[in-house]
């Protein structure tokens, strides 16, 4: 029991220090993470790279997987494309088993330190992060170490050792073992972790290691399947190509390619069983990349296979986000800039809305304002959802930046969603004219027209400057912003003017100066957008 009771908790410490040191990495990594993603192109190499780079870094192919069934899910990813990221988040997870193969461990509690003191001594955002990547190593050791100390008096009894022979002998059973393990814990850098652990105590030799290996392989699939669950044919189906991939490559190895990769360990490393399995870990992944690469295509297919199309996938209920999926949350810096990216999108329903709306004024339209309510209704939607996601990206471990970025968009989103709700103001009073067959005066339409260019122009060009970061065109928003000030008040009076001299009815100067009034807020809402984009930028 208390052997059972040390392996738990130097386990536990082991993927709580892998989760921090995945942690600032990402956070170090930051923006760049997204732009290793658009590097990503119709080459399968290219994606291979890619998928190696970013498990790497996140220092989990479980992880990276989720996150490319979410871009698949979310339409910005083909299956072309996501086979060779999960074919290279393979190839990426073998940095942790590398790592920990080595006896290091010596050096953890140096590693904690210096993290603990760069942490509370440094303000630099930079250094913190470095220090949560040195922490996490740190911890991560300690808890091989535990494991290590726990499995010392298991070297010593010979059922156990008549259980690993066996397992050599039969390797179905280690593969499924390996399975078993990787499926519980959603871990294979954890399970290795473990192979290697035992590999240190003499315990387990490569041959029946090696049968684990390829089961955890598999095992690691678990955690991508059961986050398609509820999600699109073409998630599944990236799930699935996972699991082909992998089932393909140990049925493969099992069958001809065990006895070459053991030779090649040894050959390597004759005495030191826990760098064999750390370097035939990498080898399977390596080999089983190189040899079906070229038939990737064919597992695509295969998938397809497994999950066919058929009538539903016409009528397949679609997110109404194109660029969210709550597996992106795996990878926060990622989540956060498919966010702006899909703020971006919600803001162009926002002025179709409102261009919809104020064409319906000058024309009398009713599919016009049909068409502005019906978008108005879509930027609502929109703007539930990407709070509700912005809300869980909060409850992610996120960087200083990120955390301000992420307060940012919550009142860049509100500000979005209120020039909707003025675009629907002006196409009900596009309505009320038409029923009423009010019409306004040459002059007024002039003036309608000289503020609703100024200040959706204002709002077209603040979602601009938040797209391309252009600061200088935020500065013209602002600007400009006086501009539709001053030209409300005098549109105001010259409103007045005309009320004096008769030339246009009450009623008409009344709808008239509603109009105006929400064209000057719609420049106003401009205005906080790039404000808040200023903010930002200030803490970046």
């Amino acid at each position: 029991m208390e052997i059972a009771i040390s392996l738990i908790a130097g386990l536990g410490m082991f993927l709580y220090g892998m989760n921090v040191m995945g942690d600032g990495l990402q956070k170090a990594a930051g923006d760049k993470l997204k732009k290793i993603i658009e590097m990503l192109t119709t080459n399968r190499i290219m994606g291979v790279l890619v998928g190696a780079v970013v498990t790497g870094i996140i220092q989990s192919s479980s992880a990276t997987t989720v996150m490319t069934v979410g871009f698949v899910n979310a339409g910005i990813m083909t299956l072309k494309q996501a086979i060779g990221i999960i074919m290279g988040a393979n190839i990426g997870t073998t940095v942790t088993a590398q790592l920990v193969s080595f006896s290091i461990e010596k050096y953890a509690p140096i590693a904690i330190g210096i993290g603990v003191l760069f942490w509370l001594f440094s303000k630099n955002t930079t250094v913190k992060n470095f220090s949560e990547i040195l922490i996490g190593f740190g911890i991560l050791f300690v808890g091989m170490n535990f494991m290590k100390a726990a499995a010392a008096p298991v070297s010593e009894m010979q059922s156990v050792h008549n259980a690993m022979l066996y397992l050599s002998r039969n390797p179905l059973l280690g593969v499924l073992a390996g399975f078993m393990i990787t499926g519980t814990i959603q871990s294979s850098s954890a399970s290795i972790g473990i192979l290697i652990v035992l590999a240190s105590q003499g315990v387990l030799p490569i041959t029946a290691a090696l049968p684990v290996l390829y089961g955890d392989n598999i095992g690691t699939c678990v955690t991508s399947l059961l986050s398609t669950i509820g999600a699109s044919r073409n998630s599944k189906r990236t799930a699935l190509m996972h699991l082909c991939f992998n089932v393909i490559g140990t049925i493969l190895f099992i069958v001809v390619l065990s006895r070459p990769i053991i030779r090649i360990v040894e050959n390597v490393d004759p005495t030191n069983v826990p760098r064999q399995i750390a370097n035939a870990h990498t080898l399977f992944n390596l080999v089983n990349v190189v040899i079906l690469l070229p038939f990737s295509n064919y597992i695509v297919k295969l998938a397809y296979k497994l999950v066919p199309l058929n009538e539903e996938d016409e009528d397949e209920k679609l997110a109404t986000t194109k660029f969210l999926d709550d597996r992106m949350l795996e990878t926060p810096s990622i989540a956060l800039s498919n966010t702006v990216d899909e703020i971006i999108r919600m803001a162009s329903r926002s002025t179709r809305s409102l261009n919809y709306a104020y064409d319906s004024i000058k024309s009398g339209s009713d599919e016009l304002r049909s068409k502005s309510f019906d978008y108005e209704q879509i930027v609502n939607s929109l703007q539930y959802d990407i709070t509700n996601f912005l809300f869980k990206l909060t409850t992610r471990n996120l960087s200083d930046a990120e955390r301000i970025k992420t307060d940012v968009l919550f009142h860049i989103v509100n500000d979005i969603e209120r020039v909707g709700d003025h675009a629907e103001n002006i196409a009900e009073i596009s309505q009320e004219l038409s029923d009423k067959n009010v019409v306004f005066s040459e002059e007024a339409i002039k003036e309608l027209d000289l503020i609703f260019d100024i200040a959706s122009n204002n709002f077209y060009d603040s979602i601009t400057a938040i797209k391309t970061n252009n600061l200088e065109l935020a500065e013209t928003v602002a600007q400009r912003e006086k501009k539709v000030d001053l030209l409300e008040q005098s549109a105001r009076n010259s409103h007045m003017a005309r009320l004096h001299e008769e030339s246009c009815s009450v009623e008409a100067g009344i709808y008239f100066l509603d109009i105006i009034s929400n064209l000057e807020r719609i420049s106003d809402h401009s205005k906080n957008i790039v404000e808040e984009m200023n903010r930002m930028q200030g803490h970046i």
